[in-house]
């Protein structure tokens, strides 16, 4: 596991969500494991009427895999967002900008065979099949608070690895100060890419980057699931970067290359409007968005539209302890 000591901002789906849904959840996951089979899982839930976050309405989703994993140490209590909002309610402009559109346009999202090109400043160059890295590398769950840049947030159970332990594979260079990342670029898949209009107007392919220790940070993962399943395409299947003390904007999706460098790498959102998102993009309640305040967040957690709880956001969405000492000395107001 990650943390043998428990930090303060760790979580556990334990203490994070009620008895009866955890038992359920455990209990359906060792059946789907054992039986290898698999139910669909609702989506397609619209963003209207009272239930804001958890909509009737389902479209057909294709079936997910369960996942072998570690399941995450306990410690303190927060109250985890259910499954069919995580999966309902999304940014994933390559199928449509609207909250409810990555579920409905992306269920036919092919991502078996799926691999990422690996290179740049590294000694061992390759190209790595996902499917198969699933298979041989261990699977950890990690409970992570989720901020995103609107100013509303949840708490999701992820699958994954870490992305620094990954990198290490390919022998990265003292050259290597930078991490690039690209989401897959497919118009033919993927509508936003091919019409500007449904696309939000972002130049694709989406490119993110990371700091090189930020990148081998052991909070940094890859994920490949969710709720004890593989991605649903509308979360960024197969493969998706989680930074859990920046905003979301920087966990690019569906990701088919990564690339160390030597130069800060360009990023989607700071090219399109870096007065807004800057490269960094760390939680902090003190340094508004120019359109809003980020000194608070709606907390999409059980129930509908009245539920969502308001309330403060933490310094490094809570990871304060662990990653402050990686921008001591900095200007984060310069830095944001």
């Amino acid at each position: 596991m990650l943390i043998k000591k428990p930090a303060r901002s760790d979580l556990s789906e334990a203490q994070t969500t009620s008895e009866s849904a955890y038992v359920s959840r455990r209990s359906v996951i060792k059946g789907l494991a054992a039986s290898g089979v698999l139910a669909s899982a609702g989506v397609g839930e619209k963003a209207m009427g009272l239930d804001l976050f958890g909509g009737k309405d389902e479209a057909k989703q294709a079936p997910l895999k369960p996942l072998e994993f570690t399941p995450q140490k306990p410690v303190p209590d927060l109250v985890l967002t259910p499954e069919d909002k995580v999966g309902n309610y999304n940014n994933f402009y390559e199928f449509g900008t609207g909250k409810t559109d990555p579920a409905k346009n992306s269920q036919g999202l092919r991502t078996e065979p799926w691999t990422i090109e690996v290179g740049g400043e590294v000694e061992k160059p390759a190209t790595v099949d996902v499917w198969q890295l699933m298979n041989e590398i261990g699977l950890e769950e990690r409970i992570y608070r989720m901020r995103c840049v609107e100013a509303w947030s949840m708490v999701i159970p992820w699958v994954g690895f870490e992305l620094g332990k990954f990198l290490k594979r390919f022998q990265p260079t003292s050259r290597a100060k930078y991490v690039a990342f690209q989401t897959l670029y497919d118009p033919e898949q993927m509508p936003g890419q091919r019409n500007r209009y449904i696309g939000g107007g972002v130049d694709y392919p989406y490119v993110e980057g990371l700091r090189m220790d930020e990148a081998m940070h052991p909070l940094t993962i890859l994920s490949v699931g969710l709720y004890g399943k593989t991605l649903p395409p509308q979360n960024g299947a197969p493969i998706r970067l989680v930074v859990p003390w920046k905003y979301g904007f920087k966990g690019i999706k569906s990701i088919v290359k990564i690339k160390l460098v030597e130069q800060m790498p360009p990023t989607s959102w700071n090219k399109m409007l870096p007065q807004e998102y800057g490269f960094y993009a760390n939680v902090n309640p003190e340094v508004d968005h120019p359109r809003w305040s980020q000194a608070s967040e709606r907390f999409i957690g059980p129930g509908g539209l009245f539920a969502v709880k308001r309330e403060p956001t933490l310094p490094f969405n809570g990871y304060g302890e662990e990653v402050a000492s990686l921008y001591r000395n900095m200007d984060l107001r310069k830095f944001y």
